[in-house]
């Protein structure tokens, strides 16, 4: 292989590969969010593969609640790429609980995850999926933004979120980014973080 062919190798070192789909709903367009659910699936980063769901909404007394099957990865991500961006999760005294984790449904189509925790059951369900875009960012690129990111996002124009059995309020919003359709809700597969080595 010649010099040229090593370049489409990303510099930076990646912290993390997995999927952070994510629902952010309000009552109207532009409104704060009633509802913002971050949720990881992660395959690997320096505190272990796992689960976590960061969630706040009226549904949970609009504080956050933090879901996990690795509390240690869990902890990790607030001190890193969830604590950029959420600065409100950089508190890593907000209460984690035990849950289990499963997933449903094709991407083309409709995609639920399932948290199951002490007395709570919570589905985050994304549909009427729009074309995914390839999103790839370089590590400090914007002031405050110390990790890069590759990550495929699926705009989901619909999605849901409940709480057993009951749904959070506010809608989905329609967004653009980079001049392709997108929403306040999307899939986000194939995510890596990276850091400047």
């Amino acid at each position: 292989m010649g010099a040229n062919d090593m370049s489409t190798a990303d510099p930076n070192r990646v912290i993390l590969t997995g999927e952070n789909p994510f629902i952010r709903l309000s009552a109207k367009d532009g409104d704060a969010n009633t509802t913002d659910a971050s949720f990881w699936r992660i395959l690997f980063c320096p505190a272990g593969p796992g689960h976590v769901l960061y969630l706040k909404s009226e549904l949970t007394e609009n504080r956050w609640r933090i879901y996990t099957d690795n509390i240690a990865m869990a902890r990790w991500l607030q001190k890193t790429v969830q604590g950029m961006l959420n600065p409100e999760l950089l508190d890593v005294s907000i209460p984690a609980v035990d849950a289990t984790f499963s997933k449903t449904g094709d991407p083309r189509y409709f995609w639920t995850e399932r948290v199951a925790a002490r007395d709570e059951d919570i589905n985050l369900t994304w549909h009427d999926i729009g074309d995914p875009l390839l999103i790839h960012t370089q590590p400090n690129a914007t002031p405050g933004r110390p990790y890069g990111v590759c990550t495929v996002l699926v705009p989901a124009l619909a999605a849901r979120l409940s709480r057993n059995g009951v749904d959070a309020k506010g809608l989905p919003w329609p967004r653009e980014r980079e001049g392709r359709p997108f929403s306040t809700c999307a899939l986000a597969f194939s995510e890596s973080w990276t850091e400047a080595r």
